[in-house]
């Protein structure tokens, strides 16, 4: 047998019938406080300079996986590459 009961009710009307906490105004205070912090990190930060700080890592690994396939491509590896001993 199965039971099926359908409730049609807001989520603060749901909230208050479990007992749970209003966390809106806790959420929206952290939210301000979080926007405010991100506005005055930047405030300090010129875009060139976070450009360069994001791109700098990535394009030396870009870099460094270019010269492994050009050396593999090419077999200059490190191994002579020939076969007779």
């Amino acid at each position: 047998m199965k039971i099926k009961i359908n409730i049609d009710c807001t989520p603060e009307e749901a909230r208050t019938f479990f007992g749970l906490p209003d966390v809106q105004p806790m959420q929206r205070a952290m939210m301000d406080r979080m926007q405010a912090q991100m506005e005055k990190q930047m405030e300090q930060f010129d875009p060139a300079e976070l450009m360069k700080m994001w791109l700098t890592p990535g394009m030396e690994g870009f870099s460094q996986f270019q010269k492994a396939m050009w050396n593999a491509a090419t077999g200059s590896g490190g191994g002579s590459g020939s076969k007779d001993d």
